[in-house]
């Protein structure tokens, strides 16, 4: 209302001033409460200790200081660059390489926060993230994931977070691995599968997210079958524990199906043995029944299903008979381009090494579901190779 009565221009230049100021006042209030909600979301309720932890106390005190100190640390580095540019020269590599020694949880799942935030810095991959690999904090962070008794969620959700900004920079995967990175990350895997069937606890899935992530773009490093002592990223059981991630995913988190499937395909693009695991465990059919969920998971399922078949004939011959075609022809009726290139590469594997598969191709109408897409550039090279296999061989 006050808007309508004319002002005097000094008077007005003073309103102006005012409100800048408490413009400031707000938003240094609204940055402050940000700080203390994450504090307050963080710490959850470590003030409510036990009576028989009274003897602890001056050690709880000390690390609650240094909890406090570290997720300030962290909000700092969120909010100012010059804040980072400053934390290299005073040491806080190393600063933090001790702070990952502290037997307190609380300590650690803090360092874990400010390291985190460090990491995502734009200018991280360049002049933070070699200084880190250089310290022991890559072997550390690895110890701390470490499946066991000792293990704490909330920690390793820290850490693995952190990692998987570390691998995302790709300044020296492969030390990472040299240092069990692989190792420590499957077997972890296969610890979130167990927990999975023992218990219905919510927040296993904010632990499977990052693994999911570090382990497919660690795997983009190096073949799965030259991965030497890494024996458990061969093993089938990796396979099986992810079928039953996807379980878990499909009623807790559907988002996450898409992070498991990379995994897969990361995992059987160039392993036999992991193909291999896929058949002999029926996996091809609980594969399949996610195709209608979304295109996202259609063409990472298809991805999948190329990796098995473009192995050879036996692992055609594996795939064929089946459901596979009557869901082929489905997926050639949707509209997506990118779902449906994936299933003509898929039909043109099985072509190649499964002839019994054109005939019963013909026979299901395929050359009217392929006629469909014809016309579609990105498609119609595809579409014209498979028709001319399927009349003429």
């Amino acid at each position: 209302m006050w808007s309508r009565y004319p002002r005097r221009s000094g008077l007005v230049a003073c309103g102006v001033e005012e409100l800048r100021r408490r413009r400031r006042e707000r938003e240094a209030a609204l940055r402050k409460a940000r700080r203390e909600q994450q504090l307050v979301s963080k710490r959850l309720l470590r003030e409510e200790a036990p009576e028989e932890a009274r003897g602890e106390c001056v050690a709880a005190v000390l690390g609650e200081a240094e909890e406090l100190c570290l997720y300030t640390l962290g909000n700092l580095i969120v909010e100012s660059e010059v804040v980072r540019r400053q934390l290299l020269p005073q040491g806080i590599v190393p600063a933090l390489a001790a702070c990952i020694q502290s037997p307190h949880v609380a300590v650690l799942e803090a360092l874990g926060y400010a390291l985190s935030q460090l990491l995502q810095a734009k200018e991280a991959p360049e002049k933070i993230i070699p200084s880190i690999l250089d310290s022991l904090l890559p072997q550390h962070m690895l110890r701390l994931m470490q499946p066991g008794p000792k293990l704490n969620p909330g920690v390793a959700v820290e850490f693995a977070w952190c990692l998987h900004y570390i691998i995302c920079s790709q300044v020296n995967n492969t030390l990472l691995i040299t240092h069990g990175a692989l190792s420590t990350l499957g077997m972890l895997l296969l610890d979130l599968a167990g927990a999975v069937q023992r218990t219905e606890e919510a927040g296993l899935e904010l632990l499977a997210c990052p693994v999911l992530r570090c382990l497919s773009n660690l795997l983009t490093e190096v073949a799965v079958e030259a991965m030497g002592g890494q024996m458990q990223l061969k093993d089938e059981r990796i396979v099986a524990a992810l079928f039953i991630l996807f379980q878990f995913f499909l009623q807790k988190q559907p988002s996450l199906l898409p992070e498991g499937l990379w995994l897969l395909n990361n995992l059987t693009a160039n392993s036999p043995t992991l193909c291999t695991s896929l058949l002999s465990l029926d996996l091809i059919e609980p594969l399949l029944q996610l195709l209608p969920l979304s295109n996202v998971v259609s063409v990472l399922v298809l991805t999948v299903l190329c990796n098995v078949a473009e192995k050879g004939p036996a692992y055609c011959r594996q795939l064929w008979p089946g459901p596979l075609l009557s869901c082929l022809l489905k997926t050639l009726a949707l509209s997506d381009t990118e779902v449906v290139g994936q299933s003509l590469e898929l039909l043109q594997l099985l072509f190649l090494y499964q002839p019994e598969a054109v005939q019963a191709f013909l026979q299901q109408s395929g050359l009217q579901a392929l006629e469909r897409h014809q016309e579609e550039a990105q498609l119609q090279d595809r579409v014209h190779a498979l028709q001319q296999i399927a009349l003429h061989g």
